[in-house]
């Protein structure tokens, strides 16, 4: 391998390089990351013989997602060379990384290298962490190498001021300009790299971050005892990433991005026409009151005080779809999938059976701390997995309580972006809302969302002669002629059954209805 100076000057062969590629702008190869949803964000993967950093503060995942995509990618024919310096011990590393199930033991030592640098380092001779780096990339000539990190060699004043720094530590100067110089031979190294620090926002105005042909940020929000983890590709050469904020979380798989709603709304191009097509609801006098039906890609919200059998009508849905062999999906937050699943058996449907064949897919996403984006990627897997055409949330008050404060206070932007990437494939959503308001024009936590759903059903008790009567109307069908009268509704152990209206009372709307004077 020529020495660093020497590639830089070769303009000769960047000339060649660069008419031999003219011809083609898909010349740029990407690696897969390894790690879900990441790939996406980047613009289609990490590109190849790039330099990138992976920046953060303590704890936010960057070891971590740099083993994913150096197990991703590493092979005996071009070994994947991780550097540690001062940090944590490799075998302490291992100790921890090998609980992931991206981890592959019988890689370690051959296709995966790792290379301590504490004794070159401890020395203060930076030289000579560098001519060890150098030896070590021209013997084995990795195809991907991880530097993790410099930033330990630099004490901090008050380590300087208790003598706890490092005999020879080196200054701040110097360690800068050796940092410098490494990214320098990274970029002309033909390897992908990835440089590991723990950086803050304002130090984005250094050398560093400008040499870098990637810098992926992570961080961790926290909120009333909420923790939030974030993704951010602020610089990608050469292809164009997703803007903005995503979630992410670190299972026993590694890291899970969760790319922001309104880029997985891309599903929108491949989105079917309206047509006039319906599906029924499985409630009994229903059809009749939505002018023959559900519209097919409609976004249907139910809302009503406790006890008003919102989740039964969203149940009998689910099983006249199943009951057709439609594919169903049904996200729950207030109960248990077992539970849903034991009153779904009393809507003639085997539920058990549905499950096995793929036909039926009920999720639990109760946990606290949810975002928005993750709960559509869970939502869009199952439809997919499946082939859903209905899909049921159960319900949109659950759903609140279970995100992350941070998320709470945009959900209902949230909301829309959720439902329009669900009914731009075709899919018709039956949603659940827990509501109290009197007014027909329902809200979420506080504010109005009327414009987020294609259909409204309310339903309400009244007062008649001293006695509590279930009622509902349809009080919104986009696109679509619909009953305008108030209706009783009965429920039994089969489930909810449209009955007479209610034109010789008044009053409705107030929850105390009185008869009307009969006409001479």
């Amino acid at each position: 391998m020529t020495d660093t100076s020497n590639r830089i000057d070769q303009t000769g062969s960047a000339d060649s390089l660069v008419r031999s590629e003219s011809t083609s702008r898909n010349a740029l190869r990407n690696l897969p990351t390894g790690v879900a949803g990441l790939d996406a964000v980047l613009g289609g993967g990490l590109p190849e013989f790039s330099f990138n950093m992976l920046a953060g503060g303590p704890g936010a995942g960057k070891t971590t997602l740099a083993q994913q995509v150096l197990f991703a990618n590493a092979t005996k024919e071009r070994p994947a060379l991780y550097f540690t310096v001062l940090g944590e011990p490799t075998v302490k590393m291992l100790r921890y990384q090998r609980q992931f199930s991206f981890f592959k033991p019988e890689l370690v030592g051959n296709a995966v290298q790792y290379m301590n640098l504490s004794e070159e380092a401890l020395s203060g001779d930076l030289s000579a962490v560098l001519g060890r780096m150098t030896h070590e990339v021209e013997r084995l000539n990795p195809g991907i190498i991880v530097v993790d990190s410099f930033r330990t060699i630099q004490p901090t004043a008050s380590e300087r001021a208790s003598g706890m720094a490092m005999p020879m530590a080196p200054d701040a100067m110097a360690l800068e300009q050796f940092v410098q110089r490494l990214a320098l031979y990274l970029t002309t190294w033909e390897v992908t790299s990835l440089l590991i620090g723990e950086y803050n926002e304002p130090e984005q105005r250094q050398p560093l971050f400008t040499i870098a042909d990637g810098i992926l940020w992570l961080s961790q929000a926290t909120d009333r005892n909420s923790v939030v983890r974030k993704l951010q590709a602020v610089k990608v050469r050469g292809q164009a990433q997703m803007p903005g904020l995503h979630t992410f979380r670190i299972t026993n798989d590694g890291l899970q991005v969760f790319p922001r709603i309104p880029e997985q709304q891309s599903v929108r191009s491949r989105a079917p026409s309206r047509s006039d097509a319906r599906v029924t609801s499985g409630v009994p006098g229903l059809d009749e009151m939505m002018g023959g039906g559900i519209p097919v890609g409609d976004a249907v919200m139910i809302a009503g005080p406790t006890g008003t059998g919102k989740s039964t009508f969203g149940m009998q849905f689910a099983a006249e779809g199943l009951r057709r062999g439609e594919s169903v999906v049904v996200a729950v937050f207030e109960e248990y999938p077992e539970a849903y699943l034991a009153r779904l058996r009393a809507h003639d449907v085997d539920p058990d059976a549905l499950i096995a064949s793929g036909k039926l897919c009920v999720s639990y996403l109760r946990p606290l701390d949810l975002s928005v984006d993750e709960t559509l990627a869970e939502i869009l897997a199952n439809v997919k997995a499946t082939g859903a055409v209905r899909v049921v949330i159960d319900s949109l008050t659950g759903f609140e309580i279970a995100l992350a404060p941070t998320f709470r206070e945009e959900f209902r932007e949230s909301l829309y972006r959720l439902v329009g990437a669900l009914t731009a494939t075709g899919v018709t959503v039956f949603m659940i809302l827990e509501a109290v308001s009197s007014s027909p024009d329902v809200g979420v936590t506080g504010e109005r969302v009327s414009f987020i759903t294609d259909d409204i059903i309310v339903q309400r008790y009244i007062e008649v002669d001293g006695a509590l009567e279930k009622v509902m109307a349809v009080i919104k069908m986009r696109g679509s002629a619909h009953s305008t009268a108030f209706r009783r509704y009965t429920i039994n152990e089969k489930g909810a059954t449209i009955g007479d209206d209610l034109a010789d009372f008044g009053g409705l709307f107030t929850g105390s209805a009185f008869r009307r004077p009969l006409a001479p």
